[in-house]
């Protein structure tokens, strides 16, 4: 489903006679499984369902599953199991963004060298620094 820019999945924005029609499923359905916990829209400051577009993939599936004589108790556990994974993903993301930003931030994180030209250079974690190898003899001037 295409949603316009700067909509989320998440978003609650169909009326119930929209979301019954993107599903294929009767209005009353769709408030039988709200009631039950199955498929939970959103609601408005008034009271009024407002479904995602998320919550109507969950409805399709639904659907689909309960057309192939899956209990509707076990469609209700894959739903579950489904957020779950998808939280789980979302913390996930967050916590390596942490993790990059406490280990580009941490003291002693940054590391400066001496650049051929005299100016300082900063080395990632990575970086080797080059050694030169070259001998340079001095001879005091003679005089």
């Amino acid at each position: 489903m295409q949603l316009p820019e700067g909509v989320s999945d998440q978003d609650p924005i169909f009326p119930i006679a929209a979301a019954s029609e993107l599903s294929g499923l009767h209005p009353q359905t769709l408030r039988q499984y709200d009631r039950t916990g199955l498929v939970v829209p959103g609601r408005t400051r008034g009271g009024s369902r407002r479904y995602s577009a998320r919550n109507i993939v969950q409805l399709q599936e639904v659907a689909r599953l309960s057309a192939e004589g899956v209990p509707l108790a076990v469609i209700q556990r894959m739903l579950d199991l489904e957020n779950e994974v998808r939280d789980l993903r979302d913390e996930v993301r967050m916590l390596a963004a942490d993790l990059r930003r406490e280990r580009q931030n941490r003291p002693g994180a940054r590391v400066f060298a001496t650049g051929v030209d005299g100016g300082a250079i900063t080395l990632t974690g990575t970086t080797r620094v080059r050694r030169q190898t070259d001998i340079v003899v001095y001879r005091p001037p003679r005089g």
